[in-house]
């Protein structure tokens, strides 16, 4: 990150994820007997996952120590441990908040009309009723949250909008250059 986030900028993200989290908890009840994502689930825990300068933040206020470990081999993501579980998980950033829920969004069809698109996570299609039939309030909703995300990271930026932040370049052994050892 090249600038300094402050701290009620990473206050205001922590609530937000705590809101997040509240918003998706009867989205989880009503798909309980689906969901199969439990700790060591990593499926959907991909490498190459990047987040705003802002969540990126709240990752480095709490995690030092993990930051400062080797992370996860490459092509998943950097946060897992050896078991697969996830490092950073009371802390983990939006995306990952709502993975694995039933997703929907709005696109726009060859017409121009806007369309309602759904998806989930492929080990938690069955169980349920099809993505289809289930009821909008029983789907996350895409946009709204990553909308306000953007705009707060914007009210930071000012007019350079900031790069997203790749989780994997946040652990600091990842920065170290390994020099040789040379004998004078």
């Amino acid at each position: 990150m090249a600038m300094a986030i402050p701290d009620d900028a990473v206050n205001w993200v922590e609530r937000l994820h705590a809101v997040v989290d509240e918003v998706t908890a009867p989205i989880i009840e009503a798909n309980g007997p689906r969901l199969r994502c439990r700790s060591g689930c990593n499926d959907c825990c991909s490498d190459g996952l990047t987040v705003f300068p802002i969540e990126a933040a709240v990752i480095t206020r709490h995690h030092a120590l993990v930051l400062s470990e080797t992370p996860h081999p490459e092509g998943a993501c950097a946060f897992l441990d050896e078991q697969g579980a996830c490092r950073i998980y009371a802390h983990r950033p939006y995306v990952c908040r709502t993975q694995g829920l039933p997703l929907r969004w709005l696109e726009r069809d060859e017409d121009g009309s806007p369309i309602e698109a759904r998806d989930i996570c492929p080990i938690n299609i069955d169980g349920g009723p099809s993505l289809e039939e289930l009821e909008a309030d029983a789907c996350w909703t895409l946009g709204p949250f990553e909308k306000r995300l953007a705009e707060r990271q914007i009210e930071i930026d000012g007019d350079t909008p900031s790069e997203r932040v790749p989780l994997r370049s946040l652990f600091t052994s990842e920065k170290k250059r390994r020099l040789p050892v040379v004998d004078r």
